[in-house]
């Protein structure tokens, strides 16, 4: 196990709630195998460095998780995939 910080972006438009509802589905299958959350910071909207997609606003995420490396790529694959995510950095 390792320990990882992912940050993400999200689009400005989406709630607490809808952020928090894709951030317990992405981490469950990042921590599937004995892995675990160790924090998640929501640090909410904040301006972009520069616009992405033509927003110039973000919601952004901090969180620490410990997880098996195999686990990593799936769950960037899918991070991918999310229409909602602006950016990520792990």
């Amino acid at each position: 196990m390792r320990l990882y910080e992912v940050v993400y972006i999200f689009d400005a438009s989406l709630d607490e709630g809808a952020v928090t509802r894709k951030l317990e589905k992405f981490h469950d299958l990042l921590t599937g195998s004995d892995g675990e959350v160790d924090a998640v910071d929501h640090w909410q909207v904040r301006q972009l460095a520069y616009p992405i997609k033509g927003r110039k606003t973000g919601y952004y995420v901090v969180a620490q998780v410990t997880a098996d490396p195999v686990d990593l790529a799936e769950f960037e694959r899918l991070l991918k995939l999310d229409d909602d995510l602006m950016r990520y950095l792990v």
